[in-house]
């Protein structure tokens, strides 16, 4: 399996960073090493001193395919969850500046802790709202109808180009307001009032 993720799908997510408005979708993979499950807690690495949170909508996919239409993405996926994009941003900007690819910062070890999946049949898929606590405090808040590109949108670009198969995970995006981790932290995930992510950061 393979972890897609799809990056500046939030506009003021966009904005709090300083990045260009893409006009096509981005995406980059992360290795199925850096997932985290079950809310094992996450290692803070030592390689970096400023790793940021970036809580995302997922989508499993059930069935293969490529090149997959708008109107038919929908068949692709009938399960979603919660996962958390941890990013090392120093290294990522470091990275940026010279010119350099950044899966160093986004690839590493721990750093795609998911939730388990539920049906999407519970959900309005263009109206599901998600957030992170960290230390009780909402610190991430987001909802699909504020995404540039829709869930079915990104499943038909991603397969224009990469062959999806079953088990992989589309991370769709993060909101606004990621910010900073640290070691005591603590961090819970909510799928609209369901608790799906609690975990520590040590």
């Amino acid at each position: 399996m393979k972890i897609v993720c799809i990056g500046r799908n939030y506009a003021e997510h966009i904005e709090e960073l300083g990045n260009e408005r893409p006009d096509e979708p981005i995406f980059f993979l992360k290795p199925d090493t850096a997932l985290l499950k079950n809310n094992d807690p996450f290692f803070h690495p030592d390689f970096s001193t400023d790793i940021h949170h970036e809580i995302e909508l997922l989508v499993k996919i059930k069935k293969e395919g490529k090149s997959i239409s708008k109107e038919f993405a929908s068949d692709y996926y009938d399960e979603i969850g919660l996962g958390i994009d941890f990013t090392a941003r120093d290294l990522q900007s470091k990275a940026k500046e010279k010119g350099r690819p950044w899966e160093i910062a986004k690839a590493f070890n721990g750093s795609a802790p998911i939730s388990n999946f539920v049906s999407k049949e519970d959900y309005d898929m263009k109206n599901v709202s998600f957030k992170l606590e960290k230390n009780r405090k909402v610190v991430q808040a987001g909802n699909t109808s504020l995404m540039l590109w829709t869930v079915d949108e990104i499943i038909s670009y991603v397969s224009q180009f990469i062959l999806l198969k079953i088990g992989d995970i589309i991370f769709t995006g993060t909101p606004k307001g990621v910010g900073q981790v640290k070691i005591g932290d603590r961090l819970v995930g909510y799928l609209a009032d369901k608790k799906m992510l609690d975990f520590e950061v040590k």
